[in-house]
């Protein structure tokens, strides 16, 4: 049995926020772009945990699935979630395409910019949860704040990026996107206390909101499991939590609320 306080990763982006939500007081004045949950030292679990925090819009992008992953050589592909914790009033989120688009037409749009104007671009508010599988073509708006729960490959196949000086992606990124509408259903969970919001035979890892109250519990078990206080504090195993945080954990633990809050929970 363990648990274990993932470190707090400082990532500068030129789209992030030099000002940040207050359970993150180190930004220092550089412009953060997201907040990684990695590790423990020396290890590379399934899962990562982000906090994300935009300025400007992210680019267009996809990622492969399992099988695609492997067959570039990589451990496996990236499926993610994303729960919106803050947004500005016109922050809006592009997931997937206004209509189904052939592979001639996506790397034709992509090249000359169309591609914006063909991605669903979806407003959002607090609350709003969305499953990304891979070969979702997808887009992060400005304004907007959220945590993203994703497998633990470091592969982005980027589309467009507006004009930035970045490198594009569009063999690979054509080869393995699913340039459709997007079709699963919206959620909003802001006023749920419980809620499961991913299982295994949709996305490769199991997600929940849990709201603790004060009390002890035992959580985790059969398989490692990620905690994502969102705000609160207590202690894990006697080592003491707080909102913001990411703590992995490994074959079960005994979990103290000291002030009532929502959390997130990873598991596989």
């Amino acid at each position: 049995m363990s648990a274990v306080e993932l470190t707090t990763k400082y990532v500068e982006k030129p789209w992030g926020r030099t000002t940040l939500p207050a359970i993150f007081p180190d930004g220092g004045g550089r412009r953060i772009g997201e907040v990684w949950f990695d590790g423990p030292e020396g290890r590379h679990p399934p899962l990562l945990v982000k906090y994300i925090f935009t300025s400007e819009k992210l680019s267009v992008q996809v990622h492969p699935d399992d099988a695609q992953g492997r067959a570039r050589g990589l451990a496996g592909g990236k499926s993610e979630c994303w729960l919106i914790l803050d947004a500005e009033p016109d922050a809006t989120l592009g997931m997937g395409t206004r209509m189904k688009l052939d592979d001639e037409t996506l790397r034709a749009a992509s090249l000359d910019g169309r591609i914006e104007q063909l991605m669903d671009w979806k407003s959002v508010k607090p609350g709003d949860f969305f499953y990304i599988p891979a070969g979702t073509v997808h887009a992060i708006g400005a304004g907007v704040t959220l945590v993203e729960v994703q497998q633990n490959v470091d592969v982005t196949y980027r589309l467009y990026d507006y004009g930035r000086p970045r490198e594009l992606h569009l063999e690979d990124g054509v080869a393995v996107s699913v340039a459709e509408p997007y079709a699963r259903a919206p959620v909003n969970i802001e006023t749920m206390a419980q809620a499961s919001l991913l299982e295994r035979d949709e996305a490769p890892f199991r997600l929940a909101l849990e709201t603790l109250q004060p009390g002890a519990r035992d959580i985790g078990g059969d398989g490692p499991c990620w905690f994502i206080p969102l705000s609160g504090s207590g202690t894990l195993d006697g080592k003491p939590w707080e909102g913001g945080q990411c703590w992995l954990v490994e074959g079960g633990a005994r979990l103290d609320v000291a002030e009532a809050t929502r959390a997130l929970i990873a598991s596989l």
